[in-house]
């Protein structure tokens, strides 16, 4: 059985999520309530998929994927309009409330991709933010702290963490 996070700011949401998915045998469950759980559980467990909703306390969903490393995948399951929001097309969807049915379908696919595993970002893409840490490493933070402010600067500019590498860059 593989291992999924299913991440909802509302534990119960994540509870009812996690029981259709073990008793039907589809996965094994981890439960997270916030990004930033996420981001720990998929680094340390190399969980390949998650689950989530639209967003947490600390942050969106697709502000999350942007942080995972490429081999993660990611199902949001949100209201329409809050899917209608997503601009990132390599997130797939799954319109809430749904079926036990079209749930099982949705992750199915989702695992589907973890299997096939093509990489999200490209290797420029990658080097870009290797270049950027690098930058910011030479200022005098270690490397976890170089990411965490790529991040930080992402989130506060409202852009792609590729995009706040090459603004990283680009500055003098």
């Amino acid at each position: 059985m593989e291992k999924v996070i299913v991440a909802f700011a509302g534990a119960q949401n994540g509870k009812r999520i996690r029981e259709i998915l073990e008793r039907s045998g589809t996965a094994a469950c981890l439960l997270c309530t916030s990004a930033d759980q996420v981001r720990r559980t998929v680094h340390e467990q190399q969980v390949e998929a998650v689950i989530c909703g639209y967003k947490f306390a600390d942050g969106t969903a697709e502000l999350l994927y942007e942080d995972l490393p490429a081999f993660c995948r990611m199902l949001m399951v949100a209201s329409r309009s809050m899917l209608e929001l997503v601009r990132n097309p390599e997130i797939l969807r799954l319109n809430a409330p749904a079926s036990r049915s079209e749930l099982l379908e949705a992750v199915e696919e989702l695992l589907e991709l973890v299997r096939a595993r093509p990489n999200r970002r490209s290797e420029e893409e990658r080097e870009l933010l290797l270049r950027a840490k690098a930058k910011l490493m030479a200022e005098g933070l270690s490397e976890e702290e170089a990411h965490r402010a790529l991040q930080k600067k992402s989130m506060a500019a409202g852009v792609r963490l590729t995009q706040a590498a090459r603004m990283v860059l680009e500055r003098r």
